[in-house]
């Protein structure tokens, strides 16, 4: 095994007990990038190599200079018996929807491809107060906008550690890639609809999205700000509640951010489930959809090993002494990704307003009038078609003939998805659930190209994780085993509000209880025939 290869938290006790320094970490990361990712993300146009199907292609902008000064400076500070943080050494990726200070900051979208960020944003901020060292900003769906990563006006895109010729998930696919590939065991990304969650399934690593507020949204370039969640993407359960403890708490600069003492995640994180109450709900096991001729809507089970997974994932749990639940009622899940489709674009239309060639970004050269023309030319030369589609969509249905019909109603909508959990986590209600177990996705990792540019059946790639999104309640995703073409299975746990320390404790004796299963030893298809 190499150094790249270990988790989170023993690299930090490594680097912090000198028996590894951290500039010798981020060398095994930095080679770990060389050997498996390929040509970073760009603007420039090429076809695709056979090579370049092989690759990961994770990043859009590597700063391993940077990463190297960083390191230094933590070996430093050990050197002079200084306290670096307790992720002293660790490298970590962040989605470049992020603002980090004199680095470039794209969102994905050519219309950000010269803004550099004049500051940083807190969760990052936060990772590196900690001693975590920013190993680079990775590839995402333009502005976030997807389920596969390949709506990127930067390509390639980002593929599957484990079959490259899947995709890693959206939209933060670029940090679920990073770090099942062992470019770096921590990265940072946002969940607006699952977009932590589902990446994390598709790539068999473990995906935070943390309850809404948990975590500042400052520097956070927004999609659909009553939806977006920056939280942790990581190796395994310890890992992430050591990265959600660095980066929660409150923020002056951000007035959602929950002024709430942050606890310690990992305090009886490993006590076991005796006692917890954990549900199940039919809701959870079908996925239902408009048929795209009458509208009428249609209802097909899940996969028999999406389902099993989470059955047998009950089963272990049960016997480790937790209270399962069956038959609980999810009535509104599967209104969820409709009233996703209005709210998110009112909210991502309002977003990109600001992006009008004026303040920063691109400005486009072409001779023009006036002003409009300028703001019209530039949208449509730095705007990919994702983008496009939501302001047209958003516009829409948030015009005054329209609000009451589309707006209104999802926002009557969500209210009622909230409901659904309020009764089914009430400690006084019928069910007084500590978590939710389901399924994270309908299906395992789908090919390249195979839905990209339907955007309705893309969304609901989606519809098991935005419930979550729509209450603001937190979830976690973890690996659940393989499928029958060995691609990870993503099994979820969700909770009420600031519950994530019991989500944390359900889910490391999940892992606990599985570690020794054969297909916890199986590696991604990159790293096969490495020691």
């Amino acid at each position: 095994m190499e150094i790249c290869d270990l988790n989170a938290l023993e690299l930090a006790r490594l680097v912090r007990s000198r028996q590894t320094s951290a500039v010798e970490v981020v060398k095994s990361c930095l080679e770990r990038v060389a050997q498996v990712d390929g040509r970073p993300g760009s603007l420039e146009q090429m076809p695709l190599s056979d090579e370049d199907k092989k690759r990961v292609h994770a990043f859009i902008t590597l700063t391993g200079e940077n990463a190297l000064q960083q390191a230094e400076k933590v070996d430093q500070m050990l050197a002079a018996g200084e306290d670096p943080g307790v992720l002293a050494g660790v490298p970590f990726t962040v989605k470049d929807i992020f603002c980090v200070q004199d680095t470039l900051t794209t969102a994905a979208s050519k219309i950000l491809a010269n803004f550099t960020a004049p500051y940083t944003a807190t969760p990052v901020q936060r990772m590196q107060d900690a001693g975590a060292i920013l190993l680079g900003k990775v590839n995402l769906d333009e502005f976030t906008y997807g389920s596969s990563n390949e709506s990127s006006a930067y390509q390639p895109s980002p593929r599957n550690p484990w079959n490259t010729d899947r995709v890693p998930g959206g939209s933060s696919g670029g940090s679920a890639a990073s770090v099942a590939a062992g470019e770096a065991p921590l990265s940072l990304g946002t969940d607006t609809a699952g977009s932590i969650r589902q990446p994390a399934a598709f790539c068999g690593v473990v995906g935070v999205k943390p309850t809404y507020g948990r975590v500042s949204r400052y520097g956070l370039i927004a999609f659909a700000s009553s939806l977006d969640c920056p939280g942790p993407v990581a190796r395994d359960v310890k890992d992430a509640a050591a990265m959600l403890g660095v980066i929660a708490g409150s923020d002056e600069r951000d007035a959602t951010a929950a002024r709430l003492a942050v606890p310690d995640y990992l305090e009886g994180i490993e006590e076991g489930v005796k006692g917890l109450r954990i549900g199940l709900s039919p809701d959870y096991f079908r996925i239902t959809y408009p048929d795209p001729v009458s509208g009428e809507l249609l209802s097909q089970p899940l996969p028999e090993e999406v389902a099993r997974a989470v059955t047998e994932a009950a089963e272990k749990l049960s016997a480790m002494g937790a209270d399962i639940v069956e038959g609980v009622p999810m009535p509104n899940t599967r209104f969820g990704i409709p009233a996703y489709f209005v709210i998110s674009r009112v909210e991502a239309a309002s977003n990109l307003h600001r992006y009008d060639g004026v303040k920063y970004g691109l400005r486009s050269e072409a001779p023009t009038a006036d002003l409009k023309e300028m703001y019209k030319i530039t949208r449509n030369q730095g705007f990919g078609p994702q983008p496009k589609l939501r302001i047209l969509m958003g516009m829409y249905v948030s015009a005054a003939q329209y609000s009451e019909q589309y707006y209104r109603r999802a926002l009557q909508v969500r209210t009622l998805i909230r409901q659904d959990f309020e009764a089914i986590f009430d400690p006084a209600g019928a069910y007084r659930l500590d978590a939710l177990l389901t399924p994270t996705t309908p299906t395992t990792a789908f090919k390249m190209a195979s839905l990209y540019g339907d955007s309705v059946l893309m969304q609901y790639a989606d519809q098991l994780t935005v419930p979550a999104n729509h209450a603001g309640v937190p979830g976690i995703s973890l690996p659940a085993g393989l499928d029958n073409e060995g691609l990870p299975i993503g099994i979820q746990l969700l909770g009420a509000d600031y519950a994530e320390k019991t989500l944390f404790r359900a889910a490391r004796a999940y892992e606990m209880t599985t570690q020794e299963e054969d297909w916890r030893k199986q590696k991604p298809e990159v790293l096969r025939g490495r020691s």
